[in-house]
């Protein structure tokens, strides 16, 4: 388990909880948030999600070898993910191209825990050859066991599944939209994570990808 410097402690306590604050302000403030049982369990998850990747290792780090040409998504994953927080708690608040019923929101708080999970997990497994760029670390190995015997990017997948869900949690047909625009640069990105481990394992990466999935065994 990764040991979290105070300046990574900082960094997720403010992301986490900024976040989750211009959510509760957006929906209505506190009461019109706390209004809704499932919103609760949202926030809850949200914590929970900060807390945890507070010692899931992972990095920034270029390693010995990068695909800095991949450099683009990062603004658009930013500037994505920073719609996902504001724009479905200012729809759902004024009741704008919502879908209808308190059990869509349970669903999306089930899908933003699972994605969530399914996000950090590789990080935990990974520790420190998670970078948030596309790098082969000092040491690098490929990982072909346990969720990576089956898929070869599950935290792409959770990423998706965790922005779905908190998209649904607030009724949101827009932050569905916004999710599937974080499609076409996490497929840029896939490309070039798979180009760079073929250079790097050659045959070993070959046969890995023959057997699993990108994301989504017997689709994708």
């Amino acid at each position: 388990m990764h040991r979290p410097s105070p300046r990574r402690l900082i960094a997720l306590a403010v992301g986490t909880g900024g976040y989750l604050v211009l959510a509760v302000l957006l929906r209505g403030g506190p009461a019109a948030f706390l209004a809704h049982p499932p919103l609760i369990g949202l926030a809850v998850a949200l914590v929970a999600m900060g807390v945890a990747s507070a010692f899931a290792g992972g990095s920034l780090s270029p390693g010995i070898r990068e695909d800095r040409a991949n450099r683009w998504v990062l603004p658009v994953f930013a500037v994505l993910g920073v719609l996902t927080a504001l724009v479905p708690p200012w729809t759902d608040r004024r009741d704008l191209w919502s879908l209808d019923g308190e059990t869509i929101r349970w669903v999306g708080v089930a899908l933003f825990a699972a994605g969530g999970a399914l996000r950090l997990w590789p990080v935990f497994v990974l520790g420190d050859r998670f970078s948030g760029l596309v790098a082969i670390q000092p040491g690098h190995r490929l990982l072909t066991t346990g969720i990576y015997a089956t898929i070869r990017h599950p935290s792409y997948l959770g990423l998706l599944i965790g922005s779905l869900g908190w998209s649904l949690a607030f009724r949101s047909v827009a932050g569905v939209v916004l999710t599937a625009l974080l499609i076409p640069p996490l497929l840029g990105r896939i490309g070039a994570e798979e180009r760079l481990l073929a250079e790097t394992f050659g045959a070993e990466y070959a046969a890995y990808r023959a057997r699993t999935a990108r994301m989504i065994p017997g689709l994708y």
